[in-house]
């Protein structure tokens, strides 16, 4: 008998939802976030050794242009005597480096390339979290995590493709990363607000804004 998948935000029970390539998905019942079965995930060094084959050049302008919104959005709330955080930076920290460059205070973490436990233990205005929310395997914990760091009036920024009823899941490219475990619908966005604690929750396409 196969035992029963629980959604990793909300603890909800879920459904078979799809198959892609031999990974099956499911659905969460509350929040409606598509989720790989747990049992298909890469192992930490798959998983790590995909991500070094990205190819993020920090000067590649194509990429500084793709986390645009996130360092408007930065520069546009706060200043350079703010402290931000880049969680989850990656190989190739183009956010940071950006923000660095235009006087912002801005500190790095990442589990696989940045791993200062230290980073966790400050407080910040602001947390920059992109292309890194479909990786949690465990997002409730991750997001409690963020919403802990975040000051009083603290923002994080996260970007991230969001699922909704009208996709296709089999053409959707974004599930075609085998590192991508869990995808938010926006009524997970909803529960994420209600549940952590955050005052505001707004929304532009990819570019979500959790306001302390």
């Amino acid at each position: 008998m196969q035992s029963r998948v629980y959604c990793p935000l909300c603890s909800s029970g879920t459904i078979p939802f799809d198959e892609f390539r031999g990974r099956q998905y499911y659905r969460c019942l509350r929040c409606h976030s598509i989720l790989l079965d747990p049992k298909m995930r890469l192992s930490k060094e798959k998983e790590k050794n995909r991500y070094e084959e990205h190819n993020n050049d920090v000067e590649d302008i194509r990429y500084q242009q793709f986390v645009a919104p996130i360092v408007e959005k930065v520069k546009d709330m706060f200043t350079q005597s703010h402290l931000g955080l880049d969680f989850g930076a990656g190989t190739g920290p183009v956010i940071t480096k950006l923000l660095r460059e235009a006087g912002y205070q801005v500190e790095l973490y990442d589990p696989l390339f940045y791993n200062d436990p230290g980073k966790l233990e400050q407080k910040y205005d602001y947390i920059v979290c992109c292309e890194v929310m479909e990786h949690f395997i465990f997002p409730g914990r991750e997001l409690n995590l963020l919403r802990s760091l975040l000051k009083p009036n603290g923002s994080l920024f996260c970007m991230t493709e969001i699922y909704c009823d009208q996709i296709d899941f089999q053409q959707w490219h974004y599930k075609n990363d085998p590192t991508h475990v869990f995808f938010y619908h926006q009524h997970a966005l909803s529960w994420i607000k209600s549940n952590y604690g955050f005052s505001g929750l707004k929304r532009q396409g990819r570019l979500i804004h959790f306001e302390a």
